[in-house]
Formats: C-alpha cells, sequence, structure tokens
C-alpha cells in the first residue's frame, strides 16, 4: 500500500533491491501501452469478497498497527460491504484499521491487489484530518466508482474542504509484523509516517544522507514523512533486511 513508501525506504536503507517492471526498449507509444498493460497485474478491481476479511481477523491485524499501550485503548474499525464501521469503541483518541490498495496513488500497479492489507493505528489529529479520506475513498470504490472517478471525486471534497487538509501533529504508527504491504516485500518495515500540507522536506532534514527521515510527496497535496523504527508493536526487533 504504499509501493512509493516502499521504494523510498528500501533506496534509503539500502537493503531491499528496487523492484518492479521496467520496459526495456520503447518502440512507440502504442507498443509501450501495450507492454505496461501486459505486465499490469492488477489491471482491474477484483470481486469485492477478495478485499473483505473476517471480522475478529480484521480487529486483530488492525490492532497489531501500534504497540498495545496505544491500540489497546483506541477505536478499531473494520471494512463492511458499504465502508468502514466501528467495531470496537476506544478511549484514547487513536483509531486503528486495516487499510485496502485503493489508498496506494492512482498511478501503482498494485492499486487493485486484493491481498493488501496495511494496518495503521491513527493518532487523534490523523483520525479528524487523514481517516475522514480514507473512509470517502473506501465507500466510493465500494460503491462501484472507478479508480479515475474516485480520485476525482475526492479532488473536488478537497477542494471544497469537505475534507480536511492534515492537521498539525498527524501522524500514524504502521508497526504491524502482520500486514501485506506489497507482494515482494510482504510486511515491509515497521516505521511511522506524519501527515502534512505540502511542505519543503528540507525543513525536516528529510532525504539528506545519514538521514532517517523520508519524504515524499502523498496524494492529493500532502507532504508524507517517514521514519523507520527498530521494533514491530510486538517488540520483537526488526532488522534492515526483515521483509
Amino acid at each position: 500500500m504504499k509501493s512509493m513508501r516502499r521504494k523510498v525506504l528500501n533506496r534509503t536503507l539500502g537493503a531491499v533491491a528496487l523492484r518492479g517492471f521496467v520496459v526495456a526498449v520503447l518502440v512507440g507509444a502504442a507498443w509501450q501501452a501495450q507492454a505496461q498493460d501486459a505486465k499490469t497485474p492488477y489491471p482491474k478491481m477484483a470481486p469485492v469478497d477478495q478485499y473483505m476479511m473476517e471480522r475478529s481477523a480484521e480487529i486483530a491485524l488492525a490492532l497489531s498497527a501500534a504497540p498495545p499501550s496505544i491500540s489497546g485503548d483506541a477505536e478499531v474499525m473494520v471494512m463492511g460491504r458499504q465502508g468502514y464501521e466501528v467495531a470496537v469503541k476506544g478511549k484514547n483518541g487513536f483509531v486503528c484499521m486495516v487499510e485496502r490498495a485503493w489508498m496506494s496513488p492512482i498511478d501503482d500497479p498494485a492499486f487493485w491487489n486484493p491481498k493488501l492489507r496495511g494496518p495503521i493505528c491513527l493518532n487523534p489529529a490523523a483520525a479528524r484530518s487523514y481517516l475522514p479520506r480514507t473512509i470517502r475513498k473506501t465507500e466510493l470504490i465500494l460503491a462501484g466508482r472507478s479508480k479515475d472517478q474516485m480520485f476525482a471525486e475526492i479532488q473536488a471534497a478537497l477542494d471544497k474542504k469537505e475534507l480536511p487538509a492534515p492537521e498539525p501533529g498527524a501522524m500514524c504508527y504502521m508497526m504491524s509484523r502482520q500486514g501485506y504491504l506489497s507482494d515482494s516485500d510482504g510486511h515491509w518495515h515497521p516505521h511511522l509516517m506524519f501527515f502534512a500540507p505540502l511542505t519543503d522536506s528540507a525543513a525536516w532534514g528529510a532525504n539528506l544522507p545519514g538521514s532517517p527521515v523520508i519524504a515524499f510527496k502523498g496524494t492529493e497535496g500532502m507532504t508524507i514523512f517517514l521514519v523507520p523504527v527498530v521494533k514491530w508493536s510486538d517488540g520483537t526487533a526488526a532488522s534492515v533486511g526483515d521483509h
């Protein structure tokens, strides 16, 4: 789910070779388009059942996104056939859930991958300002919107301020060892993410040699700062090559 995050982190850590498909020779625009289509493993949405999870399993996976000291009192949302719904009431303002592949950028080859499961636990600021995008995107996709239609409607909602910009301090935990963030790297690396309006990454010292902070432009006018951590949410150590 997050192919972009995976590629940036793998390049920075030098632990996992950049994966993907490469068109070696370009012989005209039509040929290139055909080659890309042939190598896109998930060209369209799979049947909805393939994105669903058994309720108790989804709750457990969502809670694994953050250490128990945080997730233990968090609200938990699970995905139903019309969208996300509250499964467990929380007490600390955090919200844990499992994202699906359509939270990826529009050009991500894994956008429709039914296997992707991204456990994420949002702090109160992110629950107020980032979570509404996840909820709206999921409702639109499950209602039958195409990829392009969904992104257009989300952008329109942002322009009309029907969806909020990221609040100061909005962040999340993605520290689950049980997640599945890509076909090539599985659960990937435990990390934290910080959401901000479009921001100069240099202000965070991001993407500089030796800096642990990675920045990239997310979808819909956000800058996302990613910081890898050394342990999974269960407290076990995560090595650089652990994926």
